[in-house]
């Protein structure tokens, strides 16, 4: 027993076979993956497409040097605006302001009310692209897109990811009826249906690639599903959490103490103790733990869930291990989260 710790960590890893991707990846802290958000979502910013008018928008119509044709408007439920001497109804949604300004010069000219006309269309309120961001993200929201807006910029404007965000994020799509057929019998536009896309947060962040990057239009709702977190605390050389990819992901015993580096010399790994919170009100279950069997293959290794705290005291907690266990309860809120990175 004395010589276990030399050979301990290595032993872990080995052991811990089943799932080696967890071990043996590079694992990072919420914060510095958000960070890593806030630079992708930076460089996609600047290749950021023009700004699409829509429904309910308030628009800024200039007409140089014709007070009466200049005016604010408001797009409405069919995407459309009108304008004094013009006949028709004129179709705004979908168009940029400068698309949008080219259209009124021709119908200008058209109807022969200016001759050469000059015209600045000013979006002054946007309130057709709303976004609305839920789930495992730092500041849950509902933002105003202001023009083409990718994942990762809605992912840094909610704040970035919640230390118990999982490993993918869900973009559900509204309809738009906008772009639904008028023909009657005509086969159904793809984007008149609801529908959602699925993406890989560590696909996303690995590059920030358009593959992943995919644009999110108003109406979109982006929502990250929580996954939980496990902990390793008490007598193992790196006490944390570690956030689980999915709420299915399964982390042994051994698992987790691998992540977590390994146990102390001073480890009473026989009387290790999974705390597992039973509900809101505080109720809690404790499950013993003989990590020493486990690791001599004399007893099975034990899943772990979401918000489980794997607690190994240390020797010096001989006599007080309840409430040891107490206190690794009440530490978790100010552990350090690491996330699997690349």
């Amino acid at each position: 027993m004395k010589t276990r710790p030399i050979y301990l960590v290595l032993f872990l890893f080995i052991l811990a076979g089943t799932a080696p991707s967890a071990a043996q990846q590079r694992w990072e802290t919420t914060g510095e993956t958000n960070e890593r958000l806030r630079q992708l979502a930076a460089s996609a910013k600047a290749r950021g497409g023009d700004y699409l008018v829509g429904s309910g928008d308030l628009l800024r119509i200039d007409v140089f040097d014709v007070p009466d044709l200049s005016r604010e408007v408001r797009v409405s439920e069919s995407g459309s605006i009108s304008l004094p001497l013009i006949p028709v109804k004129i179709r705004a949604a979908g168009l940029t302001p400068f698309q949008l300004e080219e259209k009124l010069r021709e119908l200008l000219q058209v109807n022969g009310l200016v001759s050469n006309p000059q015209v600045t269309v000013f979006v002054k309120e946007h309130q057709s692209q709303p976004i609305t961001i839920i789930g495992a993200v730092r500041n849950p929201r509902v933002y105003q897109a202001v023009r083409q807006t990718s994942l990762l910029e809605v992912l840094s404007v909610a704040g970035g990811l919640a230390d118990d965000a999982g490993g993918v994020v869900i973009i559900t799509r509204a309809p738009r009826p906008e772009t639904a057929s008028a023909e009657p019998g005509a086969a159904a536009d793809p984007s008149t249906e609801p529908s959602s896309v699925m993406i890989n947060l560590k696909n996303l962040l690995a590059s920030g690639d358009s593959q992943y990057n995919i644009p999110v239009y108003g109406g979109d709702i982006v929502s990250v599903p929580r996954a939980g977190i496990v902990y390793a605390v008490g007598a193992v050389e790196r006490f944390g959490g570690f956030a689980l990819t999915t709420e299915n992901e399964e982390l042994s015993a051994l698992q987790v103490l691998a992540l977590a580096g390994g146990l102390t010399r001073t480890a009473r790994s026989g009387n290790a103790v999974i705390i597992r919170r039973k509900s809101d009100a505080g109720e809690r279950q404790e499950i013993a733990v003989n990590l020493s069997k486990i690791m001599d293959g004399k007893a099975q290794d034990v899943r772990l869930y979401p918000n489980d705290i794997l607690f190994v005291p240390d020797s010096a907690a001989k006599r007080a291990l309840r409430r040891a266990a107490d206190a690794a309860l009440s530490v978790t809120g100010g552990l350090v989260i690491l996330r699997g990175g690349q």
